[in-house]
């Protein structure tokens, strides 16, 4: 994977996620991400579609974008894995370093709604 592409990305404070329906039919949602070593982690309740449409099918695109998802640059192929509780500790302090106290309030949140987070990583083709 290309350094250049992650230093690209690292930029950003959005990605959009293109995950694949059964039917192949792309849905894209900005998400929160960190890059560590070469890989590209995100986290996102376990019982999303963006996780039952990653389980179906690992190839997804991304591309850097605002808060909204509209795009800011190129879109890049990739194929992503859970990650495993090591992982996901990192991950998580990472993304509260990155993103600050709106992290915070995003666990209360998940906490009230009784969601379970899940880390994925992303590697680039």
């Amino acid at each position: 994977m290309s350094e250049d592409k992650l230093s690209q990305l690292s930029k950003f404070k959005y990605i959009n996620i293109e995950t694949f329906r059964k039917n192949g039919t792309g849905v894209k949602t900005p998400i929160w991400f960190i890059v560590y070593q070469g890989l590209i982690f995100f986290r996102t309740d376990a019982k999303s579609g963006k996780v039952k449409r990653i389980r179906n099918n690992p190839h997804v695109r991304i591309a850097p974008c605002d808060i909204r998802g509209n795009l800011k640059g190129s879109w890049f192929d990739g194929k992503v894995n859970f990650a495993d509780s090591a992982e996901s500790s990192m991950v998580y302090s990472m993304i509260d370093k990155k993103y600050g106290f709106v992290t915070t309030l995003i666990r209360i949140f998940n906490k009230i709604r009784h969601t379970k987070p899940v880390v994925i990583a992303l590697l680039l083709d």
